[in-house]
């Protein structure tokens, strides 16, 4: 049968060696994604080594997007800023994890549970959200879509694997001398008192959902390898019942409701490590103000919050 279109796409992914890239590397192959061809790029220092993708050993090559179809970036903000231009000129169409492009009005910022028509618009980008904003929109946007969403406060509880490998790598050192703490979120102190990361999430959020609504953020790095908590508080314009809302949980692709209040156990960031799905639990209403929802958010910010977000979205392409 001859098909209108080819199925097996050229692939690239530029920051192969970090943690995402990695990551991105084994939803490909999970997923049994049509890959014909798998290049791998890196830093100049990185070009040879080898990594594994469907038991064959793929070299880093230096950058060269020729002929490519889709492009993954796992790089930071500059990095993408940078090679953008070069793979926009090749031709192929770019899935650009940082943030250089998510609040640009021309580029599609998606979560393909939420907002996966917004692809179709692309001019050569889609950018993936932050890994938080990713974790905190799937479950509250099929309860806004509900209810309306009026307020949301929040307080993360982020992995070291979300600060990259050298993050990574500080907190295996401070377990092995006992010094493990957690400290607010280290990205860079905006003049209204929030961080970056905080300043994100109201952004991207808003967004993705199409929705204007008050968000304050509290963003923590704890002593944990892998995986984001989320706490939330968010008050709704219209009064809700428990009963709805775990129904139209239940019923919302990419969240599993995980609860057992017999034993007083939720889901945890050892629990949620390496599962695709986003957890929810500890659902309750707010006893302090009216409209108001409690709710308990685990979820794989490598994963649904980086490499699996990016990777259905090239799904949908």
């Amino acid at each position: 049968m001859n098909l209108p279109f080819k199925r097996d796409k050229k692939i690239a992914i530029l920051g192969a060696t970090g943690l995402v890239g990695l990551q991105l590397i084994k939803v490909l192959e999970r997923r049994n994604f049509p890959v014909s061809e798998l290049r791998l790029f890196a830093s100049q220092d990185s070009i040879g080594k080898p990594l594994l993708f469907h038991k064959r050993l793929m070299n880093i090559q230096p950058v060269d997007f020729s002929n490519i179809d889709i492009a993954f970036f796992a790089t930071d903000g500059t990095s993408s800023k940078k090679y953008y231009p070069a793979a926009k000129e090749a031709g192929c169409v770019v899935i650009d994890k940082s943030s250089a492009f998510r609040m640009d009005p021309l580029v599609p910022l998606v979560i393909p549970e939420i907002n996966g028509h917004e692809i179709a618009k692309h001019r050569g980008i889609i950018a993936s959200p932050n890994c938080t904003t990713s974790l905190l929109a799937l479950p509250l946007f099929p309860l806004h879509t509900a209810f309306q969403i009026k307020r949301i406060v929040v307080a993360t509880y982020q992995a070291a694997s979300g600060g990259g490998k050298k993050q990574l790598q500080k907190l295996l050192q401070d377990a092995k001398e006992s010094t493990l703490d957690l400290f607010p979120h280290d990205s860079a102190l905006t003049p209204n008192g929030y961080v970056e990361e905080e300043v994100k999430m109201k952004e991207e959020a808003q967004k993705i959902m199409r929705a204007t609504f008050a968000l304050s953020a509290t963003c923590v790095r704890v002593p944990v390898i892998r995986a984001h908590s989320l706490a939330i508080n968010v008050e709704f314009h219209l009064p809700f019942t428990l009963d709805k809302v775990y129904e139209i949980l239940h019923q919302s692709p990419g969240i599993t409701v995980y609860e057992d209040r017999v034993n007083n156990r939720f889901a945890t960031p050892l629990f949620a490590s390496e599962k695709e799905e986003v957890f929810c639990g500890r659902l309750r209403c707010d006893a302090s103000h009216a409209n108001t929802l409690e709710m308990w958010v685990v979820g794989d910010q490598l994963l649904k919050g980086a490499a699996l977000n990016a990777v259905q979205i090239a799904e949908y392409l």
